[in-house]
């Protein structure tokens, strides 16, 4: 048999002891606009498990509505929110896509999105969808670049520790510069007014580096480690 639906005329009058949803509170479940809560514990519970299928915060914008508050931001007559088993979800942490996927898995069954807000409408049903689709996500973490170091433990001259291995450390010297100052831009800046004096240590620094790296690959080439 399932739990009772209860209505409560604020949402901290909800006893501990009935509140078995771990990362959500009564606050984010009450009306808005009132602070009065309609606790439906199956749509508690498909929440929840949604939660956990998705395994990341969910920001609910409104759940619970008192009818009273919902004339007011412009609900639908009969919508479902006055009944408890309705979640304005925000899409700032979840790609559309993937949301809906695990929300129908869970066994809801309304959709509403809304994508010039950012968010998605989910509910108990009847099944039934509207609202725009939200556009194509990039994808939200680029691949790394593996670090200059690990490159170069991957060198086959490095490998060889002929004297072409060291010269490739040296020369992949510049990278590691390179990388360190686009990520410490800070750190430049005290250097600016000494820029023109150490252009030139620079230079001298890179011709010897590269007439190192040139002497380097013919002594291995003459020992045969090509």
């Amino acid at each position: 048999m399932p739990d009772p639906v209860r209505t409560f005329a604020d949402y901290r009058d909800v006893p501990d002891a009935l509140w078995r949803w771990p990362d959500f509170s009564p606050a984010e479940i009450a009306c808005r606009g009132t602070g009065r809560l309609k606790l439906h514990p199956e749509a508690l519970d498909k929440l929840q498990a949604l939660r956990d299928r998705l395994g990341k915060p969910m920001i609910v914008n409104s759940a619970y509505r008192s009818p009273a508050h919902n004339k007011a931001v412009g609900g639908a007559t009969r919508s479902k929110h006055m009944d408890g088993t309705a979640f304005d979800i925000s899409m700032a942490n979840h790609d559309p896509e993937v949301f809906e996927a695990a929300a129908r898995d869970v066994g809801f069954l309304g959709f509403g999105t809304y994508p010039r807000s950012n968010f998605m409408h989910i509910d108990l049903g009847p099944a039934r969808s509207w609202g725009a689709p939200f556009p194509p996500r990039a994808v939200p973490f680029a691949r790394e670049t593996p670090p200059a170091r690990e490159v170069l433990a991957q060198s086959r001259t490095l490998k060889g520790s002929g004297a072409a291995g060291v010269a490739t450390v040296g020369a992949a010297g510049v990278e590691v510069a390179q990388d360190a100052l686009a990520e410490a831009q800070g750190a430049v800046l005290p250097l600016v007014p000494y820029l023109d004096s150490l252009r030139w240590l620079f230079i001298a620094l890179a011709l010897g580096g590269i007439a190192v790296a040139v002497w380097a690959r013919l002594d291995d080439w003459r020992k045969g480690q090509r």
